[in-house]
């Protein structure tokens, strides 16, 4: 598929774009599961829905073709950021003079792990018959609004930028790769090392290692749809900023990106 016919769409998916809490992903997937299973079956198909036992397979067909899409979606989806965030590194890793010595180890070990998140998102998608997207062509300018092969410090802001729009796009994608138990213990593995990577970079760029409401810490404009949503301290119906003040009550937990919010963010740097 088309990589901007894919980001077109997840963005036109009403599963992904849907604004619903953590969760809500999770807890209202097994009913979307059956909606999707009841309005997939054809009218002519009446008769044989009154018959308990062929109803409940085709429910079980539809359900799993339901649950499979949203599986190779997100995989795809995840597939676009980690080609990303392996190219980039990679051509900060060639710019010459662009690294100083004694932050090239801390860049040629997160490019490595970049490479084993490609390499296991291409393979997964293949083991589940389908074709693995193709990789984007990329503009790092963001048609020259960055020059990150140039300018240390602007290399810094689009990893952090990059790594936290990870870190946020993952969460968003769990209820899609639950019904895949493999898939999703492998994704929380991803996840949890994409955060160590952004704060890692944070605190290269002398910011926290987490965030606080939506402030990205020194980050220009054009990433603070990155950070849209940070400032949220409503958690299952708790007010944690009344606890504990806001920055702390919003920092104690990470927000989601949704599949069209991450895909508007990766769009910026895809030609």
């Amino acid at each position: 598929m088309n990589i901007l016919k894919l980001l077109d769409k997840l963005s036109n998916d009403n599963f992904f774009t849907k604004e619903a809490t953590r969760l809500e992903t999770i807890t209202n997937i097994s009913t979307l599961g059956k909606k999707a299973a009841v309005a997939s079956i054809p009218l002519g198909l009446g008769a044989v829905m009154a018959t308990p036992a062929k109803a409940e397979t085709l429910d079980r067909t539809a359900s799993a073709t339901f649950f499979k899409s949203a599986l190779t979606d997100a995989l795809q989806l995840a597939l676009v950021l980690e080609y990303l965030e392996n190219e980039y590194y990679a051509m900060g890793l060639a710019a010459p003079g662009l690294i100083p010595n004694a932050d090239r180890p801390v860049f040629m070990q997160i490019s490595k792990h970049e490479s084993a998140h490609v390499i296991f998102l291409k393979s997964t998608l293949t083991s589940l018959g389908e074709t693995p997207g193709p990789k984007p062509t990329f503009d790092f300018t963001a048609g020259g609004a960055f020059m990150p092969f140039t300018d240390y410090n602007q290399f810094l802001v689009l990893a952090q930028a990059f790594e936290d729009t990870g870190v946020r796009a993952y969460k968003g994608q769990a209820g899609n790769v639950m019904a895949n138990k493999a898939v999703l213990q492998a994704a929380l593995q991803i996840h949890s090392v994409e955060a160590r990577h952004a704060s890692q970079v944070r605190r290269m760029r002398a910011n926290k290692g987490w965030i606080e409401l939506a402030d990205g810490g020194n980050m220009p404009a054009a990433t603070h749809a990155v950070y849209a949503g940070e400032e949220n301290v409503n958690q299952a119906g708790f007010n944690t900023g009344t606890a504990f003040g806001a920055a702390a009550g919003s920092a104690a937990y990470d927000e989601i990106l949704t599949g069209s919010e991450a895909q508007a963010i990766a769009g910026l740097f895809i030609v």
